[in-house]
């Protein structure tokens, strides 16, 4: 899988795309970031597409928050750029017992607020972020711990209700990022202030504007070389694009493709090129006809030609999948079958399905260029089927809320499967307990599916595991 998303001045930049077609969804390619930064005693300025939503690391799970947040808040262990588990604010851990992790932390760590990291921390966020009360978007990743205990200052048990294989992997998400205690008594379930360990601190945010980050001094590991960093908002690519070889930002992410040649041909700019764990995928709202019915959704899979997005927009840019994972993903089966390009088979199933002679729909996409493309070529495709096709751009903001609550019928969104595990790339997508916010907003409800989904969190054997998302996979 590979992409080429980013363009950069003197620094080195991280980027993904995969391509995908699942149940109730078609998806092509897809573009999320990270960014390195090399050259000391500097103000990094990164141009993004779109706004963060939320700074608190146990409530929004969209990609523009989690690139600030990661800045701001550490998590008790992380993955490297191999996809190895490494020590973060734990050294070290072991098992004692089925459903018991023991963690022993790093010690003479403090906050950004002077509060010094310890097991009760450790406690107080994982028991807010698994509280179902809470109703986070990030429960889905801990609903499973039932018990927090802390054995000393720097020793911490995290039980669940049942053996769970990728823990670990789902402590290594954003959503396990540790916030001061004293942020968590002043907030609640409200919107905490960002304060965490991480090497850098929050300074401002201007909704719309911008967020800034500093350096912080007081940092436990080896300080970063930077002063500040500025997550900025600029809707515009070429204005982005602008920028970075102006000098004004250093690192901007590239949603069309075609500006590749430009990037290379600058003497100011480079362009990254990396792996990915990220798709983009169209999905239907199965709750509202008439998507309601599998066979109008497998015919709209089945006229919508990815080849074309692939070689069109994104240049090659971008693979074709045949399932919610990529193949760097633990669970993913080269061995599925692909839901095949055949508008003649497409016609035939919306036939059968009563609508010979069509229908009228609606397909939402955020500000994207990239995407706002996609969904003008998913227009084009369907119309040769009889099916009319309606294209809404909303904000980012807007578009997240109104697609959790179900107002859409068709849209396109992404998805990353930063754990690296099938369990995130499946159960938040598909589970019907995960319905809106959480991940499954197109409403897909298979108690079968569900059924896998919750043997696939509670199995322990790996071999096991790969058996079951293999059904997943096939039924999706």
């Amino acid at each position: 899988m590979r992409t080429a998303l980013y363009a950069s001045g003197r620094v080195a930049v991280a980027v993904f795309v995969a391509a995908m077609m699942v149940a109730g969804m078609s998806a092509f390619a897809a573009g999320e970031a990270e960014e390195e930064a090399v050259a000391p005693d500097q103000d990094l300025v990164v141009a993004l597409l779109s706004d963060a939503v939320s700074l608190d690391p146990h409530g929004s799970n969209d990609s523009p928050s989690s690139n600030v947040r990661t800045q701001i808040y550490e998590t008790l262990v992380y993955y490297d750029e191999d996809m190895v588990l490494q020590p973060g604010l734990a050294v070290d851990w072991e098992a004692v017992g089925d459903t018991t992790w023991r963690f022993h932390l790093r010690e003479g760590v403090t906050f950004h607020d002077g509060e010094p990291f310890t097991a009760e921390a450790v406690q107080a966020n994982l028991e807010r972020v698994s509280d179902e009360e809470f109703g986070s978007e990030r429960y889905f990743l801990y609903d499973m711990i039932t018990e927090v205990n802390v054995v000393d200052e720097h020793t911490v048990d995290v039980v669940t209700e049942y053996p769970f294989a990728p823990l670990l992997s789902h402590l290594a998400h954003d959503g396990g990022g540790m916030i001061s205690p004293a942020a968590i008594d002043e907030a609640g379930f409200d919107e905490v202030e960002p304060i965490g360990t991480g090497p850098f601190q929050f300074d401002y945010w201007e909704p719309g504007d911008e967020v800034v980050v500093v350096r912080n001094d007081d940092y436990w590991g080896e300080p970063v070389a930077l002063d500040s960093v500025t997550f900025r908002v600029v809707p515009e690519e070429s204005t982005r694009l602008a920028l970075v070889e102006g000098g004004d930002a250093h690192i901007a992410p590239i949603e069309q493709p075609a500006n590749m040649a430009r990037i290379e041909g600058s003497a100011n700019m480079e362009l990254g090129l990396y792996d990915s764990l990220s798709l983009d995928y169209i999905s239907f709202n199965a709750l509202k006809e008439p998507f309601d019915d599998v066979r109008v959704r497998r015919a709209i899979s089945m006229a919508i030609d990815r080849e074309t997005i692939i070689d069109g927009i994104l240049e090659g840019a971008g693979t074709r999948a045949t399932g919610p994972m990529s193949p760097m993903v633990f669970g993913y089966d080269e061995d599925v079958d692909d839901i095949p390009y055949d508008p003649g088979a497409a016609e035939d199933l919306l036939a059968e399905a009563g609508y010979e002679d069509g229908f009228e729909t609606t397909i939402w996409t955020n500000d994207n260029v990239r995407r706002m493309e996609i969904a003008e070529i998913v227009q084009n495709d369907l119309a040769e089927i009889g099916v009319d096709v309606e294209i809404e751009v909303l904000e980012w903001g807007a578009y997240l809320d109104q697609t959790a609550e179900g107002e859409h019928e068709m849209f396109i969104l992404g998805w990353v499967t930063v754990t690296g595990d099938a369990d995130y790339a499946t159960y938040a997508l598909f589970h019907s307990d995960n319905h809106g916010a959480v991940g499954n907003r197109s409403f897909y409800t298979n108690e079968e599916v569900d059924e896998l989904l919750d043997a696939g969190r509670r199995e322990a054997d790996p071999e096991a595991r790969l058996g079951i998302y293999r059904q997943v996979q096939e039924m999706l």
